[in-house]
């Protein structure tokens, strides 16, 4: 039924002279004013110009690559991106030529949220319309906040970070999980924020620790609009103020040391932590650890043989392949009531 596999992701500049190019295709259409546009591409000319993402994607295929080919899972990868190159539509038309005509899509998301999920769908769909005739038809896997795999991959990358820590620090420090925060109206018409929680849970129930805190990072947009919160910043000054001294960081919504993780957490998170005497550490996420590698590899396998068992932990089982019509719908516009959450997508198989 398939025949081939694509690896979707954000994507990110990789030179100085990319840097506005892409944030205008980040925010085409949103009218953010030109001004805001060149404070965010200072993030970027902090690190060169270059988002690691696209390193990061090109890591996780080369790791793939050999555990598809071990469990004779012969499909060939290919990759696109919604935002910079290699863009989706160019991916499609590669794929057309080599003669692909059903791909599995696995998302570089974990969660379930308009910008994480839905859109991603969308992103598709518009480069297959690009295409015209011939575009291969995608699916895309199901969210896999609660795989195992993905629980024990992020679970030893909060332990590596543990080591960091003297043995009365282990004994005194709190961990805080971030994420990126969206606007409430987002929140409202998705799990997203739910199964956040569930992965931090599981993922401190791993490490053995009992109480955690659940932060956000990287919000944009005008101060008037509702974001999730807390921010990590005002999170870290609570903290504080509450006798904390030891704080692990775990970008636990991120699947990657991407640019806001290295940004928002290395520069400025680490910068407020110095100030105020907290000793932080920042866990890495997933990335390309053998456990998240394995469950992309199990993700395409239960799609590819019906009937296999879809794995999943915690309180909520295994989300749904095909996403529902109704499913991580776009807030609604200021003005308007926002739709209802619809929580039950994480009880769906």
């Amino acid at each position: 039924m398939y025949d081939a596999i694509l690896i979707v992701s954000f994507g990110g500049p990789e030179k100085r002279d990319d840097v506005m190019p892409f944030l205008e295709n980040v925010t085409r259409g949103r009218n953010i004013p030109r001004d805001r546009l060149l404070e965010v591409a200072e993030h970027y000319h902090h690190f060169g110009g270059k988002s690691p993402i696209n390193d990061q994607n090109r890591a996780l295929i080369s790791a793939l690559r050999p555990e598809l080919d071990a469990h004779s899972v012969a499909l060939p990868i290919y990759w696109g991106n919604r935002n910079w190159h290699p863009f989706l539509a160019d991916t499609l038309r590669e794929m057309r030529s080599d003669g692909v005509r059903h791909a599995l899509a696995f998302v570089t998301s974990a969660y379930s949220s308009y910008s994480g999920c839905r859109q991603y769908r969308e992103n598709l769909a518009a480069a297959q319309a690009e295409v015209g005739p011939g575009a291969p038809a995608v699916d895309k896997l199901r969210v896999f906040y609660n795989h195992p795999r993905f629980v024990e991959a992020c679970a030893d990358r909060v332990r590596e970070a543990l080591r960091q820590f003297q043995p009365d620090e282990r004994r005194a420090f709190r961990l805080v999980a971030t994420a990126h925060s969206i606007p409430c109206s987002m929140a409202q018409t998705s799990a997203y924020e739910a199964q956040l929680r569930e992965t931090a849970r599981l993922v401190a129930e791993s490490v053995g620790v009992q109480s955690w805190d659940l932060a956000f990072q990287s919000r944009s947009g005008p101060p008037s609009q509702p974001w999730l919160e807390p921010d990590i910043l005002d999170h870290l000054r609570a903290l504080h103020a509450h006798g904390v001294r030891n704080v692990l960081v775990a970008p636990l919504g991120f699947t990657s040391d991407h640019l806001e993780v290295l940004y928002d957490l290395d520069t400025e998170a680490s910068q407020l932590a110095s100030e105020l005497d907290i000793k932080m550490v920042r866990a890495s996420t997933a990335g390309t650890h053998p456990a998240f590698v394995r469950m992309v590899r199990e993700l395409v396998e239960e799609r590819l043989s019906p009937g296999q068992r879809h794995l999943a932990i915690g309180l909520y089982g295994p989300n749904h392949d095909l996403c529902p019509a109704d499913c991580c719908p776009a807030p609604q516009r200021a003005g308007k009531p926002p739709a209802s959450a619809n929580l039950a997508v994480l009880q769906q198989s």
